[in-house]
């Protein structure tokens, strides 16, 4: 089975896409952790300036309240720093669902961090007697144990978070790694098997004679390049006057490209010239000859790869042509009878002359043979030709005959 290079090119894109977003992941992550990181280190920060709130220079009492309004307003900053922080945890907020309690944990540090400041300042003020003092001592270590507690439960919890977190980037990093790897190796193959079919479309003696075509398109390319060198071994599919195929070689071609047209469309056209039958010649041999040729030449410079052209009858060509849609075939179509109407002929003793063409056009159902088209693009014509000449009739021009 051959691959088509379009259908590589945009399965490579996706993966590209995914390449990227697997990185931009990749990125957020390596942030978030910077971010925990972080947490952690303010979280830390904190439990030095909560220590050395406990152990002010009371001698100087002026200095140390000085000291200890500045390190409890910052107490209260480090823990809004957290919440500031906590806003970019994205796979806690959407993953996890571990937002509200961190943010609980946080508003219960806020509290413990005012009652501590609350117990420290009376600590630091209250000089009235012994009994006082070791009263107020007592509850500056309760108050100190109890907000050290509460900030190693966020520690631990905040740990708890990024195993968590770990174990399933963990899982999923391995899975990602398998799918690149093995896409990677994919991808390196096809675009390696595509560099040997333009290297041995490119060779101009084909050396590699047993060599198997990977993609569709460079068979397409193949058979089109081999045309001469197959009408000179067979030349009984080849017509003698115009050198494109007879009906006999229409039929091997189509054969043979049938399977490379993708999920194109397939439009049969039947083209006959106008006013030029072989019971009533209105030329000479010789330029009755070169309108064939003409004609011929100029329907092949539409020609793609895919598409099939042939002289049928005397004065028919019949054209099989592969498109992305219905219109664009018959767009082609039209294009092709315009610039057979712009060619220019001129016979001595009568002048200019004008070619036009008319045409049956037909779009061939998968489910049907190439036959049952054929007649159906004769039918038409047949009709194109009562209505007049130099025009292109379809399926629905005949339907509206009917009605």
């Amino acid at each position: 089975m051959k691959h088509s290079i379009k259908k590589i090119f945009m399965n490579l894109n996706t993966y590209l896409f995914f390449i990227l977003l697997v990185a931009f992941i990749s990125m957020m992550l390596t942030l978030e952790q910077q971010l925990s990181f972080e947490k952690v280190n303010n979280l830390n920060q904190q439990k030095k300036i909560i220590k050395s709130l406990t152990t002010l220079d009371k001698n100087d009492i002026e200095l140390a309240l000085i000291q200890f309004n500045g390190k409890s307003t910052q107490l209260h900053q480090e823990i809004d720093k957290l919440r500031n922080l906590n806003k970019y945890d994205y796979t806690g907020k959407y993953f996890f669902s571990n937002d509200k309690e961190y943010l609980n944990n946080l508003n219960s540090l806020s509290k413990l961090t005012t009652s501590f400041n609350k117990v420290a300042h009376e600590f630091y003020v209250n000089n009235s007697n012994e009994k006082i003092k070791k009263e107020a001592q007592k509850n500056l270590n309760k108050a100190y144990t109890t907000l050290i507690k509460k900030i190693n439960d966020i520690l631990i919890r905040n740990i708890e978070y990024n195993q968590e977190k770990f174990r399933i980037i963990k899982v999923a990093t391995i899975i990602i790694f398998l799918i690149v790897f093995f896409a990677t190796l994919l991808y390196r193959k096809r675009l390696f098997s595509i560099y040997k079919d333009i290297e041995y479309l490119y060779q101009i003696e084909k050396a590699k004679k047993d060599y198997t075509i990977y993609t569709l398109e460079a068979d397409a390319i193949a058979m089109r390049m081999n045309r001469k060198n197959i009408a000179s071994d067979n030349p009984t599919m080849i017509d003698p006057v115009t050198g494109i195929n007879n009906y006999k070689g229409m039929l091997n071609s189509y054969s043979n490209k049938k399977n490379l047209k993708d999920s194109n469309f397939t439009a049969v056209i039947i083209l006959e010239i106008d006013n030029f039958s072989k019971t009533k010649r209105a030329f000479s041999q010789e330029m009755t000859q070169s309108i064939l040729k003409k004609l011929s030449y100029t329907i092949s410079l539409h020609e793609q790869a895919i598409d099939v052209i042939a002289r049928t009858d005397y004065n028919q060509f019949t054209l099989i042509l592969s498109r992305a849609s219905k219109e664009q075939a018959f767009k082609d179509t039209e294009l092709i009878r315009q610039s057979i109407e712009e060619l220019k002929f001129n016979e001595p003793n009568k002048g200019p002359i004008v070619i036009t063409v008319s045409g049956g056009f037909v779009i061939k159902p998968n489910n049907s043979n190439l036959e049952e088209a054929l007649r159906q693009a004769k039918e038409i014509l047949q009709y194109a030709k009562e209505m007049g000449i130099n025009r292109i009739l379809q399926m629905r021009d005949l339907a509206e005959k009917e009605i």
